[in-house]
This record gives structure tokens, sequence and C-alpha cells, in this order.
């Protein structure tokens, strides 16, 4: 019973927020972040661990912690988001864990929703998101997962890759930083993006996708127990 009335009340907070959100006019994605600072209140995550932070990529990797058994992870992938809503909400999601490490997967969707988002424009949004975590949090290590091959997005693949150039660069200059390349290891031999890691979007992956980030993040994750 203490379950049903603990469910019937979080459904009760979300509807509020959904309503408070519309009627205030609130900035994209308010309501996610809300929901991520309701559950903080109720049991804050511990310090000094791993924060997944990013678009839909880790929003749907909800098993995320099964993959990492060696390390403590904080999931705050928010579906849909560009790197300027992770800017914008920094404060919320970043911050406040003190995490040891900060991986972030976004850039895809800034490159997909506007025609004049260029690589350079993601790679100088991804350096001032880099510039604001070092700032506050100066001992927590950064990485940046590289944009992947989907394949409802090959035409915008050359942008990605120019990006992730940028990126992996500008990473490697900097210490406590590093770059998880995920987008070679998803493509065939003949340079298609292996479909069977994907699910029916051909945009999102499934388990065998995430199989491969597995692979792909274990060497750069820090240790946290």
């Amino acid at each position: 019973m203490k379950i049903i009335t603990r469910l019937f009340l979080f459904f009760v907070f979300c509807f509020q927020l959904a309503v408070q959100g519309f009627s205030q006019g609130q900035p994209p994605f308010w309501n996610e972040i809300q929901k991520f600072k309701h559950e903080d209140s109720i049991k804050m995550p511990p310090a000094n661990v791993i924060l997944f932070v990013g678009s839909s990529s880790f929003t749907k990797w909800t098993d995320v912690q099964d993959y990492f058994p060696k390390q403590k992870i904080i999931n705050r992938g928010f579906g849909g988001s560009t790197l300027p809503d992770v800017i914008r909400y920094a404060d919320d999601i970043i911050y406040p864990y003190l995490p040891k490490q900060v991986v972030v997967y976004c850039g895809e969707n800034d490159i997909a929703v506007a025609d004049t988002v260029t690589s350079a424009m993601v790679y100088n949004r991804f350096v001032q998101l880099f510039d604001m975590i070092r700032n506050h949090l100066p001992q927590a290590k950064i990485t940046f997962v590289g944009l992947k091959p989907s394949p409802s997005r090959r035409a915008l693949w050359p942008k990605m890759i120019s990006a992730n150039n940028m990126i992996s660069d500008f990473v490697k200059s900097k210490s406590n930083a590093d770059f998880i390349d995920v987008y070679y290891s998803m493509l065939n031999a003949d340079g298609t993006a292996k479909s069977e890691i994907f699910v029916g979007d051909s945009l999102h992956m499934n388990a065998k996708g995430y199989a491969i980030w597995k692979k792909d993040f274990q060497p750069h994750l820090v240790k946290t127990k």
C-alpha cells in the first residue's frame, strides 16, 4: 500500500511540474530537470562517482550501472538535449554531485536540429561546457564521447567526424581529460553502420550497441570503489 501511495504522489508531482512548466513558459527540458532534482531531494547520490550527462543515448541506457559493476554511475541524460541545454542546467545536474568524472555525450542533436549548426559550433559549445566544469570541479576528469554514426543521420556524418576530430584534439591538449571514440567501432568494414546495433528508428541503440560502448568506455572510466 505504501508503494502505491508513493507512486501516486510521484505521478501527481510529475503532472504538477508539467502544468507549471507549460503555464510559466519554462525553457526546454525544465520538467525533466525538475524530476532529477526531486529524486535528489529524496536521496542525493554520493559524491566522487561517475556522472553521465547528455542526450538520449544516455537517457535510454537505463541499465548502465549493470554494464559497469566496478564503478558507481549517476545517469543524468535527458533525451533530445543539445549542448546549450546541458550548459543551461549545469548548476542543477552536474555541479551538485561533485563527481570524480563527468562523461558527456551530446552534440549529435545540435547538428541534426538545424542546418546552420556547424562542426565548429559544436566544438565551441563543448569548449564552453568544458571550461565551466573545469572551473567548478577542478579535480574532475572530463570525458567526451565522440558522436556516433546513426544510420538515420547518414547525411550528417561528415559534420560529426569533423566535430569529433576537433574535440578530440582539444581534450588531448588538456590534463585529466580524454575522448572516447565510439564512431569507428560502430561501423562495418565497408564503412556502413552496423544496422543490428540500432533499434527501429536507426538512431537509438539496442543492447548490442551498448555492448560496444561498454568495451569502448571501460578503459576511460575512473575507479570509484
